[in-house]
């Protein structure tokens, strides 16, 4: 078995921007490897598969850095990145089960690894957000238990003005398999290693971190990226614990709480209908398609925290899929759009035809 690939300082960038929403669902950073996160790789794509909250610690809390998000238990996260021409630079992988590897991984701790890398090369790695520390970033405390970092020099250098080159590999540190990330300049001014331990599973062991399996969605809208929906739930999640989503395929979103005290509707129209065959049968068929779905306000935040830790730039746009009674979908297009996706599944609670009529 061996996997070995080369990334230049923008796709560690990539890889961080990516890892840091779905690292804030699953928590960890506390030693353990079992952290909710599973990758697949092959020779043409990297796959991430998390469940939210399932790498919690043990009391419950939660932290920026290593416990998960709350209320995030329960969703399913599913990305999908090319890896050739995509998120490496160049890369082999070698395995006897059809150039396949499987294995778990603490995301929170590789999140740390990439945004330390990225502080030492002079990216903008360090933080959730993509912005820069004003300090240097160590190795310490539960975030990186398990991963170790080394420098020559404290001096951070831009990729634009020194050859920088950054491997990311399996091997075994300590008689332990881990994921490797060594940095280096061509004038040898920069050396930074970092090693991640790992849990190899069987390549068939895969099939039990595929994405839910759903039905047709009853409404899909996609949103543009200057009509984000964090802000508002933020909001909402104040007043109530639980939203109302009423879509239509008319190209309209409303977002809807109420109590004893107050009734609040949020308004998003003028969005793009998303119609495939089946879609397209049901507008023949009927009226205007549409759904209403009864969300946790917490789970719904927790799947848009990428909305805030993304870089600009790194997302293409994203579609709200609807699925009376069953699910929520939120579908992440990356930039460029043939990069990959990141796909949030939200449970809903069951309500009745008389909770779904405004």
């Amino acid at each position: 078995m061996r996997f070995k690939s080369k990334l230049a300082t923008e796709h560690v960038q990539l890889l961080h921007n990516v890892i840091v929403p779905i690292s804030r669902l699953t928590g960890g950073g506390g030693g353990s490897i079992g952290s909710g996160t599973t990758i697949y790789l092959d020779p043409e794509n990297l796959r991430i598969s998390s469940r939210g909250g399932a790498g919690s610690r043990v009391d419950g809390g939660s932290s920026q850095l290593g416990g998960a998000e709350q209320g995030a238990e329960g969703i399913a996260c599913f990305a999908e990145l090319i890896a050739m021409n995509g998120i490496f630079l160049e890369h082999k992988i070698e395995s006897i089960a059809n150039n396949v590897i499987v294995f778990d991984v603490d995301l929170v701790q590789l999140r740390t690894a990439l945004a330390a890398t990225l502080q030492s090369l002079g990216g903008g790695g360090g933080g959730d957000g993509g912005g820069v520390r004003s300090g240097p970033l160590h190795n310490s405390g539960e975030d990186a238990r398990n991963s170790s970092f080394s420098s020559r020099n404290n001096t951070s250098y831009s990729s634009s003005s020194t050859p920088i080159l950054v491997v990311m590999k399996l091997a075994k540190r300590g008689g332990l398999p881990c994921l490797c990330l060594d940095a280096s300049c061509a004038n040898g001014t920069l050396d930074v290693h970092h090693a991640i331990p790992v849990r190899i599973l069987r390549a068939e062991e895969w099939q039990h971190h595929l994405p839910p399996l759903v039905n047709a969605p009853d409404v899909q809208l996609e949103f543009q990226l200057d009509r984000p929906l964090k802000a508002v739930i933020e909001r909402l999640k104040c007043i109530s614990p639980h939203i109302y989503v009423d879509g239509s395929m008319a190209g309209e979103l409303v977002l809807r709480v109420e109590n004893d005290a107050v009734s609040i509707r949020t308004f998003y129209d003028k969005l793009i209908p998303r119609i495939d065959d089946q879609s397209e049968q049901m507008q023949q068929s009927q009226e205007t398609p549409r759904c209403t779905l009864k969300v946790d306000s917490k789970k719904l935040l927790a799947s848009l925290q990428w909305q805030s830790a993304m870089s600009r730039g790194s997302v293409s746009s994203y579609i709200v899929c609807m699925i009376e009674n069953e699910m929520m979908v939120v579908h992440v297009v990356l930039n460029p759009e043939d990069l990959g996706f990141i796909t949030y599944y939200i449970p809903v609670h069951y309500i009745s035809h008389d909770d779904m009529v405004d």
